[in-house]
């Protein structure tokens, strides 16, 4: 029997774990951690473990579907790739030519190889409106960090932190290597604080636990750095030496006294300073952040305030703080070679959302927008929609709003492993590979940086990388030369600055990342325009923006409008649960076993006062509309508060129910109308107002 074991990397989501997979006579039929990957070090979760089940699963998509029935009613017919890709490219090449590039939309979500590759596609194509999920996850965060200081830093774990703030993320259910190395970091004396409404594992164990309200966050940080200031517990050297504004700050943060501060986020004057106290004297000290901060009004304001409490704390690139970490790795592809400027100015100053005015550098529109401009035709009709990776269906805001979109759009391609309800509303679905099924550069964005490889060791069917289609969709529009040859040739390209091929980075497994500690600050400075980290941000004020984190209450919520709490007297979040990403997975028995059911976390008392018991199904509403979840009862939880099963739908209920994807989904609870975030478009998913009632 033939059998090979190749070193990849499981790329189900974006932290990097190495595998070591066996291929027998050309299947996969044994997968491991490799416990010589800098990250993981063996570890796998169990969407990881689950990976074989997922490659092989009878469900996947393995061949190009066409549409026979009415939109959503199941009905598919198996086309060839080429059919299916003649079909797609002809639609677009319509669309350019009655209504202008313009009115083709690609979408992004979680697809294997990024967003890089549909942009790249849509600029030769000329189109300027692709939409990704970054404004609700992570880029307020990185947009934040390099404004301040001008890189992403991550806790330095491999020197024992004296302190550790784990803020809006929940490293068990979705960071699982770098949740590891916290569990040791406590374990071996590191102070942990967790801010989070929800009592986490990280939280149980925590010295100091912060039920914030959902959606205070930034109030919080500048309480917090209220303290530090007025109590001169901060690094006084690195400020005066290394940072701009630091006296404009301290005028600013004078606003956000902790007993007002605790009439904002609901925790008590006396624990906001023992979180700040304790973070403070405990240096050196690290912040694990994570997806809860990203949402909301002050998305990237909120980010800000962590990354100047960071740096006022003299936590920056020292053993044990937050460091930064670089990978030789060529840009991802967008700008190799240019390819926005194959997009006509006229094109791009016509790009929708102009109305909200983004950071400069944000290159990509709203999802909101998309779905508003189909059902409203301004400033321009959307006749054509592509989606890669993505789920708009069950993760978009407002999700009644997207499902009358899709069904009025006059063409829809998605291209994803298995059918979900927004694949199911297509007229052509391609099936996508899994990343068993082709080759490709792993650099994770979250945690110590490493070049990773991930190699093709098998097929499914007719399965293509989402590389592989676009680049056989740019041949079909005479847009072939902006691609490379093949991913190997692309992979190349990407490694170039690190002097190996692909074949090479494969046989090593990988190559660590290296951390930037002070010295090279001393001779470098930051990478800002003033060269020191910019807590009264210059770039921010030219632009339009606060220049120094303000805080803003978003609507529906119990201080923005206390007469919708009469109606609606609780506020929901939501948290992601560990054996699912995003909306995927659900039809993995193995994933689902552990997770049946979407449930939503009720304090005791609460539940109590309205008649539910554990287990129960109850109703969550707002006032765009209501689902089910089960009922889990919490203790710990601000009896105000309930906490929501994020991204739910039922691949068991078939394409023709559209597998049930209104009645557990959160956001038919949310809103994807404005105010959105004014720097970068986040758009409002916690701390809204509802009500919660049994099902009869």
């Amino acid at each position: 029997m033939a059998s090979e074991t190749f070193k990849s990397t499981c790329n189900l989501c974006q932290i990097g774990c190495g595998v070591l997979i066996t291929v027998e006579n050309g299947k996969v039929t044994h997968l491991e951690g490799d416990p010589a990957n800098p990250l993981s070090k063996g570890a796998l979760c169990s969407k990881g473990l689950a990976s074989i089940e997922m490659l092989y699963h009878p469900d996947r998509l393995q061949h190009p579907l066409k549409r026979v029935g009415r939109r959503g009613e199941g009905k598919w017919q198996q086309v060839s790739w080429d059919e299916a890709l003649d079909t797609i490219a002809n639609e677009l090449a319509e669309a350019k030519r009655q209504y202008g590039a313009e009115s083709v939309a690609f979408s992004v979500g979680a697809a294997k190889t990024g967003a890089a590759y549909p942009r790249r596609f849509a600029s030769a194509f000329g189109t300027p409106n692709v939409s990704w999920m970054g404004h609700v996850c992570f880029a307020p965060r990185m947009t934040a960090s390099r404004l301040t200081y001008g890189f992403y830093a991550v806790p330095d774990y491999e020197y024992l932190p004296k302190s550790l703030i784990v803020w809006g993320n929940n490293p068990a259910e979705n960071l699982f290597h770098v949740h590891k190395r916290a569990i040791a970091a406590a374990k071996s004396g590191t102070k942990l604080i967790v801010i989070d409404p929800r009592e986490t594992d990280l939280a149980a164990r925590a010295d100091l636990w912060l039920k914030v309200r959902p959606g205070s966050d930034l109030a919080l940080a500048l309480g917090m750095i209220n303290v530090v200031i007025n109590e001169e517990l901060y690094d006084k050297e690195f400020v005066e030496k290394w940072t701009v504004g630091f006296e404009k700050l301290k005028a600013h943060i004078q606003d956000y006294p902790p007993e007002r501060v605790a009439e904002i986020t609901w925790i008590p004057a006396e624990k906001i300073r023992e979180a700040a106290r304790l973070y403070a004297t405990n240096r050196p000290a690290g912040v694990q952040w994570g997806n809860g901060i990203d949402h909301g009004v002050n998305s990237l304001q909120t980010a800000r305030a962590i990354a100047i409490l960071r740096a006022i704390m003299g936590n920056l690139n020292i053993p044990g703080g937050d460091a930064q970490w670089t990978v030789p790795l060529a840009p991802l592809v967008e700008e190799q070679p240019m390819v926005s400027s194959k997009v006509p100015e006229d094109k791009w100053a016509n790009r929708l959302g102009l109305e909200y005015k983004t950071l400069p550098g944000i290159k990509r529109v709203l999802p909101q927008r998309i779905v508003k401009t189909i059902l409203d035709e301004k400033p321009y009709p959307i006749r054509a929609w592509y989606i890669q990776g993505a789920n708009p269906l069950v993760t978009f805001a407002n999700a009644q709003e997207t499902y009358r979109a899709m069904q009025k759009v006059d063409f829809l391609a998605v291209a994803d492993l298995f059918m979900t309800p927004s694949a199911a509303m297509a007229d052509i679905v391609l099936p996508a590979a899994t990343y068993f099924e082709f080759d490709s550069v792993v650099s994770p964005p979250y945690s110590n940086a490493a070049i990773l490889p991930q190699q093709k060791v098998v097929r499914v069917g007719e399965c293509r990388s989402d590389y592989e289609i676009l680049a056989a969709l740019a041949e079909k529009l005479g847009i072939r030369e902006l691609f490379w040859g093949t991913e190997e040739d692309l992979a190349d390209a990407i490694l170039k600055p690190a002097g190996v091929t692909f074949k090479e980075l494969a046989q090593r497994g990988g190559i660590a990342g290296t951390k930037r500690y002070n010295d090279h600050i001393e001779n470098e400075g930051f990478a800002t325009p003033s060269g020191k980290v910019e807590i009264y941000s210059s770039q921010m004020e030219g632009w339009g923006y606060d220049p120094l984190p303000a805080y803003h209450e978003q609507p529906e919520t119990p201080l923005s409008d206390p007469e919708l709490a009469k109606e609606y007297p609780l506020v929901f979040t939501s948290a992601k649960s560990g054996p699912y990403r995003h909306s995927g997975g659900r039809q993995i028995a193995s994933l689902r076993s552990q997770h049946p059911e979407p449930v939503v976390n009720i304090n005791p008392g609460t539940a109590k006062k309205l008649g539910i018991k554990d287990g129960d199904w109850v109703y969550i509403e707002t006032k765009r509309g209501r689902i089910k979840q089960k009922a889990d009862l919490t203790k710990g939880l601000d009896p105000r508060v309930i906490v929501a099963d994020y991204a739910w739908w039922f691949p068991e209920k078939g394409a023709s129910e559209l597998y049930g994807w209104a009645e557990s989904n959160i956001n038919i609870l949310t809103d994807g109308d404005p105010p959105y975030n004014p720097e970068i478009g986040s758009t409002n998913l916690r701390g809204i107002l509802c009500r919660v009632y049994k099902v009869n």
